[in-house]
């Protein structure tokens, strides 16, 4: 089904951290979210609204200290301004035709203007998730079956011609949405694990976990996220100190390691996990590490074989997934999985599950995997969309911590944080205070989420919003160059 993006506006809204959340290279106390409108056309003559939301993160998608804060989050601003200019030039496609007909070209621009690959395909992400939300909309059919039924008109091409011969359309009719999934809580490298690790005046006392073991106990979940800092004995001690909280607390639990890019090559990361595997205290905790995600630096991550380390550990990339091509370069070096978030785009996430399920159909093949990632999607729109994809894609859990680190919808007016708690009564709970997410047992209830279009059924409130400053198209001069490697 052929559409035509007619108009395309971005907005932003400032958002306050309850919790400073450190991972990687930075630490974060505020972010900010775009938020992006469309128009679209149908060739019937139909025209639709669609939205999409997503945080505009410093230091993920481009990690160099050379660059201030305000300068990445103007590298995201031109991608998503570059990816408008050339959607509208692509005049009639297909919502998929669009992604696929300008994406060498993105790619190009973004190198032009300095951008990483994952910065490069920001603006093309929040694009495609608001043509399919007005395309939904349109057809009043939910973001499930416009993908069951192949309406974006998704092929492989000369994007994926590792799916050659491979059975698209019939990969995406069996895809089954899941009715629920369970969270994995990430714990940060600043966050307290117990009381003790508070100080005087640090409690913040706004009715929610702030702790591991408060999170523990207040959402009983079985998954768990944890960072690791690229120093083993650093690392070391504080693995320790989770493992003493989960293994008392959390029952069958299971963690997954992300190293945030930490570790500069497989080494480094191989030592890490050797000593986790040698240290009594880190027995339960070993057993139900599932993987180690992004631990090596993007420059050096694809650059040699971690076969060694993977035959112990399965290893997936992150960061390191820049382009199409990359996550196929990756299993040939030995890694096992690939990570989806909306922020690097819904299609790159559907072919990618292609690509897993094609490979594990071969006889005696390893089993490779997708996992669900969370970029700080905030509630609302960000997060809905993000639960509407990895439930399509069926994963058993998904990585959240919007709902940890910021207070639920506090960013957003009353009025639309009463609207989405009435339209998904399911996923939210108010009690007193703002919208937040509502987590039983460790779990997120969906069904709400098949509403027509991309899983967001209540008005946002643009008024309340600010405009996206347009920023110049041209390369962006370090604020530290000095810093530059």
């Amino acid at each position: 089904m052929r559409v035509r993006l007619e108009a395309a506006e971005c907005f932003e809204r400032d958002v306050k951290l309850r919790l400073p959340f450190r991972f990687g290279v930075v630490t974060v106390t505020r972010t900010t979210q775009a938020v992006v409108r469309v128009g679209i056309a149908l060739e019937d003559g139909r025209r639709a609204t669609g939205v999409a939301a997503e945080s505009l993160a410093a230091k993920w998608f481009d990690k160099s200290p050379a660059f201030s804060d305000e300068q990445n989050l103007d590298q995201l601003r031109q991608s998503l301004q570059t990816a408008i200019g050339l959607y509208r030039a692509q005049g009639w496609s297909t919502p998929f035709g669009l992604y696929a007909g300008t994406y060498a070209l993105q790619l190009a621009r973004g190198a032009e203007l300095g951008l990483e690959p994952l910065a490069a395909c920001y603006g093309p992400a929040l694009l495609d998730r608001a043509i399919i939300d007005g395309l939904g909309r349109a057809l009043a059919l939910p973001f499930a079956e416009i993908m069951r039924r192949n309406l974006a008109g998704m092929a492989a091409g000369e994007l994926a011609p590792d799916l050659d011969g491979f059975d698209l359309a019939g990969f995406l009719a069996g895809l089954a949405p899941r009715p629920d999934i369970a969270v994995r809580h990430t714990v940060g490298l600043l966050d307290p694990i117990t009381a003790a690790d508070q100080g005087p005046g640090e409690r913040v006392d706004d009715g929610l976990p702030e702790t591991l073991e408060e999170v523990v106990r207040r959402y009983r979940g079985r998954y768990y996220k944890l960072k690791v800092a690229g120093d083993v004995a650093a690392d070391l001690d504080r693995l320790g100190r989770i493992a003493a909280v989960l293994d008392r607390e959390a029952a069958d639990y299971r963690t997954t390691l992300d190293g945030n890019e930490q570790y500069g090559d497989v080494e480094g990361i191989a030592e890490l996990w050797r000593r986790v595997r040698q240290t009594p205290r880190l027995a339960r905790l070993a057993a139900a590490t599932l993987f180690i995600e992004q631990p090596i630096k993007r420059a050096a991550a694809l650059t040699k074989p971690v076969g060694q380390l993977a035959a112990d550990i399965p290893l997936i990339i992150d960061e390191s997934d820049g382009e199409l091509s990359s996550f196929p370069k990756a299993l040939q070096l030995g890694y096992a999985g690939v990570s989806s978030k909306s922020c690097k785009g819904l299609y790159k996430s559907l072919l990618n599950a292609a690509r897993v399920a094609r490979l594990n159909a071969r006889p005696g093949a390893a089993r490779l995997f997708m996992s669900g990632e969370d970029l700080t999607t905030l509630a609302g729109a960000s997060v809905q969309q993000d639960l509407a994809l990895v439930s399509l894609l069926g994963l058993d859990h998904v990585e959240r911590n919007g709902h940890h680190f910021v207070d639920g919808m506090s960013f957003a007016p009353e009025h639309e944080q009463a609207a989405f708690a009435r339209a998904h009564p399911d996923l939210y709970e108010r009690a007193g205070g703002p919208a937040r997410l509502r987590i039983e047992n460790g779990r997120l209830a969906l069904g709400s989420l098949a509403c027509p279009g991309l899983a967001v059924a209540a008005e946002m409130d643009f008024a309340a919003m600010r405009r996206m400053p347009t920023v110049p198209l041209t390369p962006i001069a370090p604020a530290h160059p000095e810093r530059l490697s």
